[in-house]
């Protein structure tokens, strides 16, 4: 586990990025987990900058899932209004996809359908600026986050 301090919105922007740039292969599903405006969203453009998305990412909070193509794909899930599994909407193909990188906000809302090897990160709102960010792996696996 490696934590970090943002203070603003562009480091949370390039702590996203960065984590991509050195993610191992073997690792697509990256957890988010915080409360409301912790920069959860902003942390997803970070790692869409670094799969050369050039659209504008914003949350799926209404739609749940957006999908964006670069380098490779994002599976973009925000699963805060999701109650309950949610196999209605085959989310399962999206998380499992291994040729993309699914992030997922909110993953209590599915984590029957989470892989056991997955990157966690936990961020905290600190004020109005400033973001703590935690990043593990579910495999205790971190020296690739000391590079970070």
């Amino acid at each position: 586990m490696r934590q970090f301090i943002s203070k603003s919105a562009n480091e949370t922007i390039e702590l996203g990025k960065k984590l991509i740039d050195n993610l191992p292969k073997s690792y697509h599903v990256i957890l988010l987990n915080g409360d409301l405006s912790s920069g959860k969203t902003t942390f997803t453009k970070g790692i869409g900058k670094a799969l050369g998305i050039t659209s504008v990412i914003n949350s799926p909070t209404f739609t749940i899932l957006k999908t964006y193509q670069g380098t490779k794909t994002l599976n973009h899930l925000d699963l805060y209004r999701m109650d309950g599994i949610g196999l209605d909407f085959d989310l399962e193909d999206y998380i499992l996809d291994e040729d993309a990188i699914s992030v997922i906000e909110w993953p209590s809302q599915v984590e029957e359908l989470i892989p056991q090897k997955h990157v966690l990160v936990e961020l905290k709102w600190l004020n109005e600026t400033d973001r703590e960010i935690k990043i593990s792996t579910s495999d205790g696996n971190s020296d690739w986050i000391k590079k970070i």
